[in-house]
Order: structure tokens, then C-alpha cells, then sequence
């Protein structure tokens, strides 16, 4: 087959993959984001562990608080998705100088995965701060009603209005590097394991051989997100964590001097980020 006539595959594939990502891991990433804003603040609720913060949600908002704010992951990671794995495949590519045909190159692998990371993190940037904004405006935020949005297309054109273009890509920096390395680490994990365990199989019987090849994907896309769930485990211990969170943090924090004007403001700079960090953790 043609490498260039299935290359759209690529792409529709990241799409489905990012609507499924969505629905399955969007009422985790809620309880995480909460964690992060409520368990920081000096006012407000705070949550004893994840299963207490989910257990609020459930009993104060319902079902439909764990997916606030899910609209726009739903743009956002359809897109990020597609265009991820779209951009990966082709310039794997192109790097490798044909189709896959043995053992994974990681000259071709890291550089590719890295290069999608970065170009997506444009438009992750915008979709995950109107996410995380949505998320912490629920009932057991200190977010004042009247500075609350009323769904996504509303916190974006006021984050605009009120923040610039600046505002809307508010912790884009760091949003690029933890993209661009938590890609490079998952697909060098992905292509190395469904490489082994194709190896594995060969010679086994054909019969039901789409459902292995199902099986084989998803064992290797659940071992890449552990890889990297694990490379932010290790990174926050030895106080790299803010390159992989402050995006997050920065991006929920709304007109941080005005609706708390007693207390330090976020700084844009990683650095600061380090001591905020330390002090909650003191």
C-alpha cells in the first residue's frame, strides 16, 4: 500500500482516539485539576484525596460536574489528537526513509514525536486554560459568581478581552516542553513494546488476528501513558514538576490580583514557580 494514500488514517485515528481519551479521562482530570487549585489556595474547600474530591463533585454538581469544562477538550484533544499522530506517522516517515519495516529507530522515533508535541501545544494551550477554568468554578469554588463563566466560548472571548492574546496561551512555554517531551517518551514506548510483542506472536495463528492487533495497541498505548505518568512522578520529586504542571496552574489562576489581592500573585517564570511549589509542600 501506498504510504502517502493511508496517511489520512493517521489523522482520523488521533481524532477517534482523542473523543475516547476525552470521555474516558476527562471526570480524572477534573479531580486532578481541583486538587491542584483548591488544595493550593488559602480559602476554600479542601480535598482529603482524589476519591473525597470526586465524591463532592458527584454529591454537589452531579455527573455533569466531573465533565465541566469538557467541551472544549473535546475540540481541543480531537484535534491534538489527530494532528499528533497525523504529524508523528508522516515525518517518522520521512526520517526513516519509508514505511516501518524492523526494529523502532530512535533517531526517527524521539525527533518526530518531540516535533508533533510542540506543534500541538498551540492549540492544546488555549483549549486546556478554558478547560481547567470551567473545572474550578464548580460549587466549592471561591471564584465569585459574578466572575463566572457560563460555558467555554464565554471564558475564551473574556480571557481575550481581558487578558490579550497573551492570556489565552498563558502558560504556553511550559505547556510546549511537557508536550514535546511526554510525546517523545510515549511513542519511543509504544513502538519499542508493540514491536517486542509483535516479535512475540510471530508465527502464531492468523485467526483473530485483528482483535490481537487491538489487544497489542492498546497494551502499548496503556504502557506509553505509564511511562510517562511515571517520567512526572520522578520529575516532581526532584522538583521539575512545575514544567509539567505550571501550565495547568497558571492557566486556572483567573485575574489572580484581583480576586485575591492579598495574596502573591503566580509569576509567569518557572523559577517563582519552584518556590510556590516548595512552600505548599513545607
Amino acid at each position: 500500500m501506498d504510504p502517502g494514500s493511508s496517511g489520512y488514517k493517521d489523522y482520523v485515528a488521533g481524532l477517534m482516539a482523542g473523543i475516547a481519551m476525552v470521555i474516558t479521562g476527562h471526570p480524572f482530570d477534573t479531580v486532578k485539576v481541583k486538587l491542584q487549585k483548591h488544595n493550593t489556595e488559602a480559602r476554600g474547600i479542601k480535598y482529603n484525596n482524589g476519591l473525597h474530591c470526586a465524591a463532592r463533585i458527584l454529591q454537589t454538581e452531579g455527573v455533569k460536574g466531573l465533565y465541566r469544562g469538557a467541551t472544549s477538550s473535546f475540540i481541543g484533544m480531537a484535534f491534538e489528537s489527530s494532528l499528533v499522530f497525523g504529524i508523528y506517522s508522516q515525518t517518522k516517515l520521512l526520517l526513516q526513509g519509508g514505511p516501518d519495516g524492523g526494529k523502532p529507530l530512535p533517531r526517527a522515533i524521539v525527533p518526530s514525536a518531540a516535533f508533533g508535541g510542540a506543534i500541538i501545544s498551540f492549540i492544546l494551550c488555549p483549549s486546556e486554560l478554558v478547560k481547567c477554568r470551567m473545572q474550578v468554578q464548580g460549587a466549592d469554588s471561591v471564584v465569585p459568581s459574578s466572575s463566572r463563566y457560563s460555558g467555554p466560548l464565554e471564558c475564551a472571548v473574556k480571557t481575550v478581552k481581558s487578558e490579550g492574546l497573551t492570556g489565552i496561551f498563558r502558560g504556553g512555554f511550559t505547556t510546549l516542553l511537557r508536550e514535546s517531551l511526554g510525546n517523545a517518551v510515549f511513542f519511543s514506548t509504544y513502538e519499542y513494546v508493540r514491536y517486542h510483542l509483535h516479535l512475540r506472536r510471530k508465527g502464531a495463528s492468523s485467526e483473530s488476528s485483528h482483535l490481537v492487533d487491538v489487544g497489542v495497541g492498546i497494551m502499548s498505548g496503556g504502557l506509553g501513558g505509564i511511562a510517562v505518568s511515571t517520567l512526572v512522578g520522578i520529575t516532581t520529586f526532584f522538583m521539575i514538576s512545575p514544567l509539567l504542571v505550571s501550565s495547568s496552574a497558571l492557566g486556572c489562576s483567573k485575574n489572580y490580583n484581583s480576586d485575591y489581592p492579598r495574596e502573591k500573585p503566580y509569576e509567569k517564570s518557572v523559577s517563582h514557580f519552584k518556590i510556590d511549589l516548595w512552600e505548599i509542600r513545607s
